[in-house]
């Protein structure tokens, strides 16, 4: 069985995945994190603006504000001193270039891509796959030919979650997860269909 990889797989306007422009890693991450915070905030009375603490209670209540966007930091590896799938490449930015890219402006889009980053299949509800903006990137080049080209790359970046309005509400809405099954449909079609998969 083939090691599975992490891919990065920007989306076009509508959410489908654009395959032509995957990223596949080179060398899967040793470890990524995920991070989230819910929205809680101490519950005031009506009229009540001051910071006075209430005496009767060890904590004042609390109110739930809303959920916050998650966020993935992975760290990728580049290495092109020796032979990629079989070529011989003399500049590990030819590699690096394209997840660079991600922190662009698209003309088409008018912003920088949104992406989906798969590793492998995981169960519903897991980490992945992330949908998601890049938002912040460092490139650490370690490696240099004798023509100080680099050879090596170790990349940080993070991403933040992007809920595609219609995506998030397809899954979270009863409503629009009813399906009228039409001639021809299968399950697998109906799968790919609505969670592009």
């Amino acid at each position: 069985m083939a090691l599975a990889k992490l891919e990065i797989t920007p989306l076009d306007q509508r959410g489908n995945r654009l395959l032509r422009k995957r990223l596949v890693a080179q060398f899967n991450p040793d470890a990524y994190s995920i991070s989230k915070t819910v929205g809680w905030s101490d519950l005031r009375s009506e009229g009540d603006d001051t910071n006075t603490p209430n005496r009767r209670l060890n904590a004042p209540p609390l109110d739930f504000d809303g959920g916050h966007r998650r966020s993935l930091t992975l760290n990728l590896f580049f290495d092109v001193t020796e032979p990629v799938k079989g070529k011989r490449i003399k500049d590990v930015r030819k590699l690096t270039n394209p997840v660079a890219a991600l922190a662009r402006i698209e003309r088409t889009l008018g912003h920088p891509p949104i992406v989906r980053i798969a590793w492998g299949h995981a169960p519903h509800g897991s980490d992945f796959p992330f949908i998601g903006v890049l938002t912040s990137l460092t490139q650490n080049f370690t490696l240099f030919s004798e023509s100080g080209k680099p050879l090596r790359a170790d990349l940080s970046a993070t991403f933040v979650e992007f809920l595609i309005p219609e995506l998030d509400q397809r899954l979270t809405d009863p409503e629009l997860t009813t399906r009228a099954v039409r001639r021809g449909d299968s399950l697998a079609s109906i799968a790919a269909e609505v969670y592009q998969d």
